[in-house]
């Protein structure tokens, strides 16, 4: 029997990722990898067999064989890069969106901090369409990712889930950020309208000690980590500290 609306719901993210794995179907410039978070193993397979049995111009689906360090399951959905990608990919997430019971799906491109509606307007305006504006995006996009943003401290991973960033160090317990905002320096600046928090130096003092030589204030309760080999500022609140079980 085929999956209903609603069989997935609180299974599936409401955030998707767009070209942040490899392929393994060619090239990443011919192809494009869209993925899924997933909480358990049966919703990643049925996922699976889900797209499999639905979308023709899908090259390949397939899901990780054990969950992830954060207990998540991902779902990786490969298509051919071309100029019917928005469309492609608005399509899966249409059908996902109904499994799930979301109210809309989000996308992130290449690890980026910042995620966007899942739209034509937005996927065409972002993802690339040909092997070409790849290489370039990529490139474009470097400054712009999480994973070169958090480059100073020995941590173990960094993952983003929804639009919050999971940091796992060993022997350590983990870290959950939730991101606010991320940007040019300037521009982010602006947007600060807290006051300075002076009270909050153990908490900045730890945050330094766990992720590495950031400069790091607070504003209220969010903080602003500023990383000196880029001009941009990542804004967010610590959400928790998880307990390492």
């Amino acid at each position: 029997m085929g999956l209903r609306n609603g069989d997935l719901e609180n299974l599936i993210d409401q955030v998707c990722e767009i070209d942040s794995y490899q392929s393994k179907m060619g090239s990443d410039k011919d192809i494009v990898v869209l993925s899924f978070s997933v909480k358990n193993e049966g919703a990643a397979k049925d996922l699976v067999n889900f797209v499999e049995a639905g979308y023709q111009f899908v090259l390949d689906a397939a899901h990780t064989t054990g969950e992830m360090r954060d207990g998540i399951y991902k779902v990786f959905i490969e298509m051919e890069r071309n100029k019917e990608i928005a469309d492609n990919i608005t399509e899966i997430c249409d059908g996902v969106k109904n499994l799930s019971s979301h109210e809309n799906m989000r996308f992130r491109y290449y690890k980026s901090f910042k995620s966007n509606d899942v739209t034509v307007e937005n996927i065409n305006g972002i993802v690339p369409i040909d092997p070409q504006t790849y290489e370039l995006t990529i490139q474009e996009n470097a400054m712009n990712n999480y994973t070169n943003f958090f480059n100073k401290g020995y941590v173990d991973s960094i993952t983003m889930i929804e639009d919050s960033i999971l940091v796992n160090k060993k022997y350590a317990d983990s870290l959950k950020l939730e991101v606010v905002d991320f940007g040019k320096s300037n521009d982010i600046q602006e947007k600060i309208t807290e006051k300075f928090n002076v009270n909050d130096f153990g908490e900045i003092l730890f945050l330094t000690k766990y992720l590495g030589e950031y400069t790091i204030s607070k504003y209220g309760d969010t903080l602003a980590f500023e990383n000196n080999g880029f001009s941009r500022i990542a804004w967010g609140r610590l959400q928790s500290i998880l307990k390492v079980k």
